[in-house]
């Protein structure tokens, strides 16, 4: 056993090890284009790879159910400070382990089962927690979605209110996993306020771009914001809740011991280590350089014939409809997985195809801005793109786009430093 405990990885896996070097390959060969994916910093690699993983710490800071925690709690009091100070917020819960877990903590803080939630339908940019049928929100709750204009594939404002006013929700959400647009988080408190509903912000998505100080901030119009500090922000898999002062104890309460047990330690310093970073001066070069290539996508796929939804993009994130392709998205999304283009098929607004197989894709800029690709490779990218989409049956323009992609990816190291240690996925 002393002797497997101090074998390193490849010597005790292999096939997983194996695994693993692969993807490294694929992450650093291909051009990373989901939205809700990023690249973390090599600290907060190293911090999720530490001896924290042992610690289990029940509880809250001063309050742990377990001994020799003096030091993961003086962690987690930094990575909530950290937060509060970050996004300017009254209080923040660190512990949740996910985005899911982080909207049921802040539902379950205010709600009873067969309250009503006003959100997002997942059909116009909506996420699964804002409530999906399959969904504990859908399970749970009674649910009334929102959408967009038809015209300009921008949320309709006066249809949230309408449908407020007539079902008197306990709870309305601003946020989505598919809309790339400003919201008007003012417009959203004045219409809970009118109706008494609690207001709460899922701003998982767009969390980095407002620590970046390129999106307006949802904490001072919300009661709750919820966010993963994964996508935009560049940390750990993980989540977060903020609250005003007045929902703190109960919102604790709700993560603990109500929906969940031991915090991951390892993770919650991992998500310190993402807020002191994303409070630094280059964070905001970063979160400014995201949005400027998302709009530089977005003109050079408009030049080459794409649809986008909405016209364009305010954010990180472009949703094309492919349609004058002559393509779904799920067929869309195959193509460029084949030559090292990762997307993920996704619904457009009113969307005549299954949500299996879609009429669109979505796109993000984080991963490859994290990389420090600019605008000249932005256009590299949707020339990319179009040219296997437009040949989708082209071997010979698949083999050429699949090097060009190589080429690209291979001009912008992912983790330089820490390629000697990792064999050659090839």
């Amino acid at each position: 056993m002393a002797g497997d405990f101090e074998r390193t990885m490849s010597e005790v896996d292999p096939q997983i090890h194996g695994l693993m070097v692969r993807e490294q390959g694929r992450q650093r060969e291909g051009l990373e284009l989901i939205a809700s994916e990023n690249f973390v910093s090599r600290a907060v690699l190293e911090t999720q790879g530490s001896v924290l993983t042992n610690k289990y710490a029940e509880g809250y800071p001063h309050k742990k159910y377990y001994g020799g925690c003096e030091f993961v709690e003086s962690i987690e009091e930094i990575a909530a400070q950290r937060a509060c100070a970050l996004f300017g917020a009254e209080h923040a819960n660190v512990q949740p382990h996910s985005g899911s877990t982080a909207n049921m903590a802040a539902y379950f803080t205010v709600m009873e089962p067969g309250d009503t939630l006003l959100a997002m339908s997942l059909d116009q940019g909506g996420h699964l927690t804002h409530g999906h049928p399959l969904n504990f929100t859908g399970r749970m709750y009674r649910i009334v979605g929102y959408g967009v204009d038809r015209e300009t594939e921008t949320v309709d404002y006066e249809q949230v209110a309408r449908l407020a006013r007539e079902h008197r929700p306990k709870v309305i959400v601003a946020g989505a996993s598919a809309y790339p647009r400003f919201l008007d988080f003012a417009r959203f408190r004045q219409i809970a306020d009118e109706v008494g509903a609690v207001f709460m912000v899922d701003m998982a998505h767009i969390a980095g771009l407002v620590a970046g100080g390129v999106h307006p901030s949802p904490v001072p119009h919300a009661d709750f914001v919820t966010t993963t500090t994964h996508k935009t922000l560049r940390g750990p898999r993980g989540a977060l809740v903020l609250c005003r002062e007045q929902y703190a104890k109960d919102l604790d309460r709700t993560v603990f011991p109500g929906i969940q047990g031991g915090p991951l330690v390892h993770v919650i310093a991992g998500k310190a280590v993402c807020f002191a970073l994303a409070a630094r001066p280059d964070f905001r070069e970063y979160a400014a350089a995201v949005t400027a290539n998302a709009q530089a996508l977005a003109v050079a796929l408009q030049s080459r014939g794409f649809r986008l939804v909405s016209g364009g993009t305010d954010n990180h994130l472009l949703l094309v409809d492919l349609r004058s392709k002559g393509l779904t998205g799920k067929k869309g999304e195959q193509l460029l997985d084949s030559v090292g283009i990762t997307c993920n098929k996704n619904m457009i607004p009113f969307d005549p195809e299954k949500p299996l197989v879609t009429s669109g894709i979505r796109l993000g800029t984080a991963a490859l801005t994290t990389r420090g690709m600019g605008g000249r490779e932005m256009e590299a990218v949707a020339d990319a793109m179009d040219r296997i989409l437009s040949r989708p049956d082209d071997e010979a323009t698949a083999g050429e786009v699949r090097r060009s992609v190589r080429s690209l990816s291979e001009g912008f190291p992912l983790y330089p430093s820490m390629v000697e240690p990792w064999p050659e996925s090839r």
